[in-house]
């Protein structure tokens, strides 16, 4: 089993949020995370949020405790403020749910 989550961002500065992904993959690689797929999208036809969405993506982790502790690190804390907040408008969680290997 593996925790899996779907998320979806409002990327406004794509070479920022390239330069987020880059510094952020080895950290998610080094817990045994990984990003499953990868869209960016130009029309979306129904949304639960307000918020614009043009990227939807999935990120798994081999379980939920892994995915929290994960995104409270420093290193990678670090890289988020350096590149992502500056990068997404807004970011929406689509799911969360364990998922079958």
């Amino acid at each position: 089993m593996t925790f899996e989550r779907v998320m979806g961002l409002h990327v406004v500065d794509d070479d920022e949020y390239q330069r987020y992904r880059e510094g952020m993959e080895p950290i998610l690689n080094s817990v045994g995370g990984a990003f499953g797929f990868d869209f960016k999208v130009s029309e979306v036809l129904r949304s639960k949020t307000d918020d614009h969405i043009n990227r939807v993506f999935t990120i798994e982790f081999p379980s939920q405790s892994v995915m929290d502790a994960f995104f409270t690190r420093p290193d990678y804390l670090e890289v988020q403020t350096r590149h992502l907040t500056n990068s997404v408008k807004s970011k929406t969680v689509i799911s969360m749910h364990e998922k079958s290997a």
